[in-house]
């Protein structure tokens, strides 16, 4: 009985670093993301270019610091489930709740590029991490994709768009951006500091769970923390659900996957060689194609995601999560 006991002590002092690492984690990313929209507003930074990169790398800065981190701690498996994780996270969890919300539509734009990018993203990896790992040079060709991505991104906006642009509406979602410049560098600062802190903490939880519990560090990367470090993308999307601006819904995952997987990945991988998990390499990695062929399918057949979708997204992510701790718990 006092095993027990103080298992059940370790298990919940554990989750509440974890809980407290997504708290802070969340905190820091709306800090950032408000602190760094408002000094571009000074710098005379466009709308469009402050919504594609300050947005598109805000909302991921939880997931970047985290598996920057946990690459750097030698802690390979959260660092490459957390992304992997997230990226199914987004499209089965986060916009499955959205389109329950209100149906998602997309504009031909948005599809043919940023959809079509998270397929060849997720086959990207598919490819590169077929040797069991990502090197230094698998880092280098994510980063070349994605800088390729943003170019491509920011003159097809300008283009096609340029009255009403996509990430224009994306950086203009947020409001109550600071005022003043001492606000703005203050929200910056403590965006940065809440996000290295939360990351320490948010990991100390995560591995102290994965340890109780007998299972994987990567099936806690790609659940608890997954989700964790998805925060601000589900705040972004479901505001926008709920405003019923649904491009900018879908707009928003879709652009988190494509910064998480090239970006990310891309980082960590550079700083530091990534042995990738097996079950990763089993299950995970075919889950993340299917979830980016699934709603690319469902977004061109009708323009639009809806709620019986977005329903059959939500029983997906539910069959996931029931077999990432059964049948692919190790």
């Amino acid at each position: 009985l006092i095993k027990l006991y103080a298992k059940r002590r370790q298990i919940m002092t554990n989750l509440l670093f974890l809980l407290l690492g997504v708290g802070l984690l969340t905190i820091g990313g709306e800090a950032l993301i408000r602190g760094s929209l408002a000094a571009s507003q000074r710098l005379g930074v466009s709308p469009l270019l402050s919504g594609l990169v300050i947005v598109g790398f805000g909302t991921s800065a939880p997931e970047l610091v985290v598996s920057v981190n946990a690459a750097l701690n030698q802690q390979p498996d959260i660092a490459v489930g957390n992304v992997v994780g997230s990226n199914i996270g987004n499209v089965l969890l986060i916009l499955g709740i959205c389109a329950l919300i209100a149906p998602l539509t997309i504009k031909p734009l948005a599809l043919r590029r940023d959809a079509v990018t998270v397929v060849v993203a997720s086959i990207l990896f598919l490819v590169l991490v077929g040797g069991s790992a990502l090197g230094r040079t698998d880092g280098v060709i994510f980063l070349t994709a994605l800088v390729a991505y943003l170019v491509w991104a920011y003159w097809s906006e300008r283009i096609h768009a340029p009255a009403t642009t996509l990430n224009k509406a994306e950086a203009e979602e947020l409001t109550a951006l600071p005022k003043s410049i001492g606000g703005t560098v203050a929200a910056v600062i403590i965006g940065l500091l809440l996000l290295i802190s939360g990351s320490q903490v948010l990991l100390i939880g995560a591995v102290g769970i994965a340890e109780s519990l007998g299972v994987s560090e990567a099936v806690i990367g790609l659940t608890l923390v997954a989700v964790g470090t998805s925060l601000p993308e589900l705040s972004i999307s479901v505001i926008a659900a709920l405003r019923r601006h649904a491009d900018v819904a879908v707009g928003n995952i879709l652009g988190s996957n494509i910064f998480n997987l090239l970006g990310i990945l891309g980082v960590s991988a550079l700083l530091q060689p990534l042995p990738v998990h097996a079950r990763i390499l089993q299950f995970d990695q075919w889950v993340l194609l299917v979830a980016s062929l699934l709603l690319f399918l469902f977004l061109y057949t009708g323009r639009r995601l809806s709620r019986l979708e977005g329903g059959i997204l939500l029983a997906t992510y539910g069959v996931y999560v029931g077999l990432s701790f059964t049948a692919f718990g190790s």
